[in-house]
């Protein structure tokens, strides 16, 4: 995965699978799947509210990563293996709840005798933790409005400046890489030191315990309890 690739923790839910999620899973399948064949799960992915990186997608973004997402793979710890594929994701919608967008994808895994360890497991409540990666072109300034990924501009998000905090607004979706199931999300203090690459940006990153320039954000996962369990019978 790129240096710049956005990273995000998802919430996991259980999935009824109707005859009409069938159709969907078979458009990724090479045969015909029956209902006893797979187990599925939903993906409270991300949205459109200000998370703890001081980010957020935009509503246009989401309904694009819906899209990119279809088809895409389901892995673990991120490490880009096709032996490490478990799943895949069929479907990607934009849903509404209380005033908040969110972006649910859903996944299928096969059934059989390779997988079963990784079904109790996720059932079980051992396996919680997933994040999210994907590219986007945008990184707007909700202070001045600039695009960070084209020009730095100084402000610092969480920062506030007039009375109004800084965040980031991710925009313009340019590919989804895939799902991982993580073992253990990042602390707030661990994690990769990113920065968007605008012009003028620097280069300079500090080392852990000094004070951060206002170009850095962490890139880290965001550490909730998550909810995981699998298809409902």
């Amino acid at each position: 995965m790129g240096a710049d690739a956005i990273q995000k923790a998802a919430r996991v839910e259980k999935q009824a699978l109707a005859e009409e999620e069938l159709v969907l899973i078979n458009r990724q399948a090479l045969k015909e799947l029956a209902a006893e064949d797979v187990f599925v799960f939903r993906v409270a992915a991300c949205d459109n509210q200000v998370d703890r990186d001081q980010e957020r997608f935009t509503e246009a973004a989401l309904a694009r990563l819906a899209e990119l997402y279809v088809g895409k793979t389901v892995i673990m710890d991120h490490k880009w293996s096709a032996n490490g594929q478990t799943a895949r994701i069929y479907a990607g919608a934009v849903e509404e709840s209380e005033g908040v967008q969110r972006l649910v994808l859903r996944a299928y895994m096969l059934r059989n005798d390779q997988t079963a360890p990784l079904i109790a497991a996720i059932e079980g409540g051992i396996l919680r933790e997933v994040s999210v990666g994907c590219q986007m072109a945008k990184a707007i300034c909700s202070i001045c409005g600039t695009n960070r990924r084209e020009t730095y501009c100084g402000h610092c998000p969480g920062q506030e400046y007039e009375g109004k905090q800084c965040h980031i607004d991710l925009d313009d979706p340019t590919d989804a890489y895939e799902l991982s199931f993580v073992a253990v999300p990042a602390q707030r203090e661990a994690g990769v030191i990113k920065h968007y690459g605008g012009k003028g940006e620097p280069d300079a990153f500090p080392k852990p315990g000094e004070e951060a320039p206002d170009l850095t954000l962490r890139m880290r996962f965001i550490d909730t309890s998550l909810a995981l369990m699998g298809m409902e019978e």
